[in-house]
């Protein structure tokens, strides 16, 4: 007799297994899927989106199509909490849903505690269909004269949105903003010097400033208050100032690490419930904790279908290795990337090109589950 499977999210960790329904379901097994959009976008793209390099269409998902058109049901709702004794969800509208194995890829979200007061013109780096409404806001302001724009956040998304924002001013051929990254004590710390050093020449080549030295301590529509006293007037506001897994396992009692993240062992497997798995950012791999980089869901994809195959149908569970060094490359704007790995570290038209081309074929390679 076939069992339910559940899965959280359709983002990257979730792909093979999506690619993998239609097997599933032969095999008599109920799959729904449940998500808070009907589309999945991919987040290393989402700042090329922000520049138009790509259109929105180029760099999504059509999760509900794939799911649908392979027999499997997709619910359009977020969850709220898991009952891991009871084998529910509960859903944001009241709903429950039952499962008997349930896999999360639930994501991540930007920290927004220092927002207070107004949050008019104040954007997130997530979720990534932000970027859309920020894109139209940022091209009306410029088109009223020379606007001032605040990005709070210390990361590589920091500087691959403010890359992005001055090559849309150049596409329309409007008067750049002024572009201002507010990066906290120090700006991408925990990159080495090298990749921070042509991050930065980059940037200021094209007269983005970088802020550092003091947290921003509080942000409304308008205006940041840093932490040192010193305040600074912007048109609009981004957040980028790192995520945080989904607060729905913590809430729900489940062993979590130290940020809230779902707490899994080698084999993506809660210790506590093992007919609970998860992957992507919103777990917290017990045995080595994993930076929030999508190369780690993808190296998940394959070893997360089969435990979940294996739980629904018996076998040995597959170990997860996180592997060793991985490739980084940022998208910086105006054709410009950084490339990282282990030893090997450069900048310009040649690190763009290849990041471009690597996102284009991941991106088709699963827009092609959306083919009839």
């Amino acid at each position: 007799m076939g069992k339910k499977l559940v899965l959280i999210g359709g983002g990257h960790a979730h792909m093979v297994t999506l690619a993998n329904l239609s097997s599933l379901i032969a095999n008599g097994h109920q799959v729904t899927v449940v998500g808070p959009s009907e589309q999945h976008y991919y987040s290393g793209m989402g700042p090329g989106m922000l520049g138009e390099t790509y259109s929105p269409e180029t760099i999504r998902f059509a999760t509900r199509k794939v799911v649908e058109k392979q027999g499997g049901t997709f619910v359009l709702d977020a969850v709220s909490r898991i009952d891991p004794l009871g084998k529910k969800l509960r859903l944001a509208s009241g709903a429950t849903l039952e499962y008997d194995v349930l896999s999360c890829n639930a994501g991540s979200q930007v920290t927004q505690s220092a927002i207070s007061g107004n949050r008019e013109d104040i954007f997130s780096v997530k979720p990534i269909e932000s970027l859309q409404a920020a894109q139209k806001r940022l091209l009306e302001l410029a088109a009223g004269g020379r606007s001032r724009i605040a990005i709070v956040g210390g990361g590589p998304s920091s500087a691959e949105v403010a890359g992005n924002i001055h090559q849309l001013m150049y596409r329309h051929g409007l008067q750049p903003p002024k572009i201002s990254i507010f990066s906290g004590p120090a700006f991408m710390k925990r990159f080495p010097a090298k990749v921070v050093d042509l991050v930065r020449k980059s940037l200021e080549r094209r007269g983005i400033e970088i802020v550092a030295g003091s947290y921003v301590r509080e942000v409304t529509s308008g205006r940041l208050e840093l932490a040192d006293g010193r305040s600074h007037q912007a048109d609009l506001i981004f957040l980028a100032v790192g995520v945080k897994p989904s607060p729905i396992f913590a809430d729900s009692g489940l062993p979590v690490g130290p940020e809230g993240g779902l707490l899994v062992n080698r084999f993506l497997q809660s210790p506590a419930h093992p007919e609970i798995f998860g992957g992507g950012d919103c777990i917290y791999f017990q045995d080595s904790p994993l930076d929030k980089v999508g190369v780690y869901a993808v190296r998940e994809n394959p070893v997360l279908f089969h435990n979940l195959l294996v739980s629904l149908e018996g076998g040995e569970l597959q170990p997860f290795a996180p592997g060793g060094d991985y490739l980084l490359i940022f998208n910086l704007g105006d054709g410009e990337g950084v490339l990282h790995k282990g030893w090997l570290t450069f900048g310009g038209r040649p690190a763009f090109i290849l990041k471009d081309y690597i996102d284009r074929q991941f991106m088709r390679r699963f827009q092609a589950m959306e083919q009839d």
